[in-house]
Order: structure tokens, then sequence, then C-alpha cells
């Protein structure tokens, strides 16, 4: 029976209007961080937020509950950085008691996972997604103002020597921090990682991005200025595997080649991987400016705040806080499938969300 909400026909409340089967949801568990990475957030962090305006950890695994019952199976838990949540051990331990949830991933900057990385485990956790933008020791400071490479590195370590599969590592690319792509996509010769390259995304406005006055990408003291940051400093995946090609030709490693889906890691999304001749792991690509990939997205977010948000690139928030407290099951769903329904059936080509990265979850 069909479902009319708003503008969309639905013929389920898991099949959005664009006959799009929504089963994947990422949660921001926190909006704080421990480090202060330029495109995710400014120098002081977000503001700070009442503890009751976040989403307790019994209101989030209840909301997982309730939408795993509409055909939810895969949750990611994100931030800010979720490890920095004294309640991300219980949390993981009660969504990982519902029945239908197949997989649960973390994405983290990997600082605290030498600490954390056996609890994790233990309690149920199957992956991990670790962010590395640069293997410059000095670069990553001053991308993350906080952070210090070999913890992040060290964090990559201890996910590997704990099990976890696959380990992914994100790394954005910005074109005017010059990264060394070559060096980070390396990384997956020796070791069973899978580097990921995920285009800059203009995500905060120019105006709660003011994180320097400069009229060049860096100011006097070194600090990266993303408010100066554009279009133009996405750099097109097709761009950045044959920038990565030549400079493996050149180091005489040989260049990528198709990885065949077999071997794909799992839970691989958007992302199109290749690998290196004989390489433990793979190199992919998330192409979410040059190659919208919205055709095929199957996931919704949910804020810290307790805002279901259907699309990273969209304002629309769709609010479930007030229901979750109130104990309206019902209503909750109702909330959701609305959510679902209005899921707009491909993002724009924008400059700037109102949230910063850290505070959607991306």
């Amino acid at each position: 029976m069909l479902r009319r909400t708003g503008v969309h026909v639905v013929k389920h409340a898991l099949q959005d209007g664009f006959d799009r089967k929504i089963s994947y949801l990422r949660i921001a568990v926190t909006d704080k961080c421990n480090f202060r990475c330029v495109y995710c957030m400014p120098a002081d962090g977000v503001p700070p937020r009442a503890h009751g305006e976040l989403l307790s950890a019994e209101e989030i695994a209840r909301f997982v509950r309730l939408v795993a019952g509409e055909g939810i199976t895969r949750v990611r838990l994100t931030g800010g950085e979720p490890l920095v949540s004294h309640r991300i051990i219980p949390l993981i331990e009660e969504i990982r008691a519902i029945p239908q949830i197949e997989d649960i991933s973390l994405t983290t900057n990997g600082v605290l996972l030498p600490r954390f990385v056996s609890q994790l485990k233990e309690a149920g956790l199957d992956r991990v997604n670790i962010s590395l933008d640069t293997l410059d020791p000095v670069q990553f400071s001053k991308i993350t103002r906080l952070g210090r490479l070999e913890q992040t590195l060290a964090g990559i370590d201890a996910a590997l020597e704990y099990g976890f599969d696959p380990v992914k590592v994100n790394c954005v690319v910005v074109r005017r921090l010059n990264q060394d792509v070559f060096g980070m996509a390396r990384l997956s010769i020796d070791r069973p990682v899978h580097v990921r390259f995920i285009e800059y995304m203009p995500i905060g406005s120019d105006e709660n991005r003011g994180f320097c006055a400069a009229d060049a990408g860096e100011n006097p003291d070194g600090e990266l200025c993303p408010e100066q940051w554009d279009a133009s400093d996405t750099v097109p995946s097709s761009e950045l595997r044959q920038i990565i090609d030549a400079a493996a030709s050149a180091a005489g490693v040989g260049g990528l080649e198709p990885v065949d889906n077999a071997l794909l890691p799992d839970g691989a999304g958007p992302a199109r991987y290749w690998r290196f001749p004989g390489a433990a792991g793979t190199v992919g690509f998330i192409s979410a400016m040059s190659n919208h990939f919205c055709s095929s997205c199957n996931r919704m977010r949910l804020t810290a705040d307790g805002s279901i948000r259907p699309c990273l690139f969209s304002d629309a928030e769709y609010h479930v806080r007030e229901a979750l407290r109130s104990g309206d099951d019902a209503r909750v769903v109702e909330i959701f499938r609305d959510a679902v329904a209005h899921k707009p059936q491909e993002h724009e080509v924008i400059e700037g969300t109102e949230r910063f990265m850290s505070q959607i979850g991306g």
C-alpha cells in the first residue's frame, strides 16, 4: 500500500521516494573532539552544549532499536570523536544486542584506540575507519591543531593487532594543502589497510568557519585558513588517481589496478577501489563532489542533539529528541519515516552548511 508523506510517494518506510532502500544509519555520539581539524571545526571547538541537549546512550540505543524494526541493519558511530565519550562502550554493547543489526563500525582519529581497542572488540565493534590526512608530522599538526602523527599511527597499529577487519584509513584531500597522496597510498602495500581518498566537501558556512583571517592558505603564524578554501580546492578522484599512478610508476611500484568485487573490503559503500600489484590492502576513492553517488545512497544520520538528517549536504533536519524523551515510540518511527520520505534525490552543489562536520557526524 502506498503512503503519501509530503512531496513523495513511499512504498514502505525504508524505501524513499526514489526507490532507494535505507539500511544504514550514521550516529554522531558526540560533537566534541580531542582534535580541531581545520576543515571540521574552529580552533576553540564547537560551542559547548548543555548535557540535556545531547542524547543519552540509552536514547540513542532506543532509537536504533526502533529504526532496526524499520530496516536499518548497519550502524556507524561517529562524532566529533566518539572515543572521547565515556558511554561509547556500553552503547556498542546495547546496539550489538539488537538482532537486526548486522554491522557496527566506528570512525575515529585513532588517538584513543590503543587504550580502548580491546574493550571495543569485546563490546562487539566490527570494524574501524581511522582519519589520517597526511604522513608529514608538521602538516599533521597544522591540520589537526592538537594532534601528533605518531598517535594516529599507533591507533592504526592497535586496530590491526586486535584483528579489526577491514581497517580503513580516510584521507580528505585539499588541493592547497599539497598532500603527498602517493605516500598515503603506499600504506596499503605492506599492511592490510584500505586507504580511501575523500574529495574535500565545503561543510560549514563562511560565517561559522571564521578560523583565521588571511589572504592566502596560511596566516603568518602558520595556521591553515579553511575559510579561504573553495570549490577549486576539491581534487577530483580521477585526477588523484593519475597523480598516484604517475608517482607509483616513477617509484617502480606499478600503477593501480582495479579490484575484483570478491576482494572488496566489507562496507565498501560509495568508494571505488584499486590496488597496487601484490599489495596487502587497497586504495579507494570517494567522489562526493565530482561524481555524485546519490542514486545509491542508503544512509540517514542522527546528530548528537537528536535530529535526523537525510542528506549530509542539506540543512533539512527532523527533530526526534522530544519524542524519544516522552517515550512515544510510535512518534519516533513516524518522524523517521517522514525523514526517509523526504530524502532528496541528490545533493546540490553548495558552498557550506549551517552545521560543522563534527556536529553532523559526516
